[in-house]
């Protein structure tokens, strides 16, 4: 990777496989002398992650709740936004979208109610920013999919965030079909009035019409499969897979618009583009995986319902304080003969699957 950062450039070493460092380096973190060399076939790590403005967490490596804990986070963010800086703009606009996103605005027109698909993990990140303009005052869901993989502090935490903002919030779990017949529920109750004001126009009554949107990947085909117990629509655990708009029955009450996902043409916040990353809701080519693979490993020290213990547990390989590239690097050494992409990938997706526990990387703002 071309980024430079001149006044965090490292000397150049042959025992450091990498020149640039994103955040500030302390000596103590750096790779030991006798480094065996990685596999050719895989890209060797463009920077070295080390920490950022706060090294560790509170400044001792300890993770912990307190008072203070969201002081915490709110370093933390400070932190990403800092590790993000010299890394390549994440951005990522399949030629579909642009299509899509015209005939969806066209037919949220004929909306009676918008369910609106996130990410549990990042439900700030999944959020569209042309959304509430596109919606207006239609009546909206608010679905936080994957309800499984944060916990239920968070879940409260989330659901009176969005209440206090009058949204009505569900949690869901596509793959399991937990939440769904609630959505059902809920969208015919929200859209009883349709029905309500044709029958005093003397027209027959009909379907509420509810479309299903949201980010690539957050889980929306799959829960409109559950919804109605059988396959419609294609879903698979990869963004970009549902590439067209589809109208399906739910009984006689209830017809649901699956769409693609829809991400804005730029992400101007990396921040969020990294997180996306993280939770697979973009393509992988919009990424450098061991660099977000990296960047993750030094988030999960730094949360306290993860810690530095269970990355070491998992993989049976010390973690260097906060140092996230070196992390990596030793899982690849030791795991995947120096395949720097294989074990960045593992990973990420030891990560998805839920293997370190309930993990949320947002917090609601105050």
């Amino acid at each position: 990777m071309a980024s430079q950062l001149s006044s965090l450039c490292l000397p150049n070493s042959p025992s450091l496989p990498f020149n640039f460092s994103l955040c500030r380096a302390r000596p103590s973190l750096a790779p030991p002398a006798a480094t065996p060399s990685l596999s050719s076939s895989s890209p060797s790590p463009s920077f070295q992650i080390v920490g950022g403005r706060n090294s560790g967490w509170r400044g001792t490596g300890v993770a912990q709740f307190g008072d203070e804990e969201e002081a915490d986070w709110l370093d933390l963010d400070a932190d990403l936004c800092h590790w993000t800086k010299g890394l390549r703009t994440v951005q990522w606009y399949p030629g579909h979208i642009a299509k899509t996103e015209k005939e969806l605005k066209e037919q949220l027109k004929l909306m009676d109610v918008v369910v609106e698909v996130r990410d549990a993990r990042i439900p700030l990140s999944t959020t569209h920013p042309l959304m509430d303009s596109w919606l207006g005052t239609r009546k909206r869901i608010l679905v936080l999919n994957r309800e499984d993989m944060i916990s239920k502090a968070d879940r409260n935490a989330w659901a009176t965030y969005f209440t206090k903002q009058g949204i009505k919030v569900i949690f869901a779990n596509g793959q399991l079909g937990m939440g769904t017949m609630k959505l059902g529920r809920l969208a015919k109750t929200l859209a009883a009035d349709v029905n309500v004001k044709r029958r005093a126009k003397g027209l027959l009554p009909r379907a509420v019409r509810a479309g299903i949107v949201g980010y690539p990947n957050v889980g929306k085909s799959s829960l409109i499969n559950r919804l109605l117990k059988r396959r419609m629509c294609p879903a698979a655990p990869r963004p970009g897979v549902t590439r067209e708009l589809k109208w399906v029955h739910f009984g006689k009450d209830l017809e649901l618009l699956d769409s693609p996902g829809i991400i804005p043409m730029r992400i101007s916040d990396q921040v969020a583009a990294i997180k996306l990353a993280i939770c697979d809701d973009i393509g992988e080519k919009s990424y450098n995986v061991a660099d977000v693979a990296a960047i993750l490993v030094q988030m999960l020290t730094r949360l306290p319902t993860v810690g530095v213990g269970v990355l070491q547990n998992r993989y049976k390989i010390d973690v260097d304080g906060h140092c996230g590239d070196i992390f990596v690097q030793k899982v690849a050494l030791q795991l995947f003969n120096g395949d720097i992409h294989q074990a960045a990938f593992r990973i990420l997706s030891d990560f998805r699957k839920g293997k370190f526990g309930w993990v949320a990387l947002e917090r609601p703002p105050r």
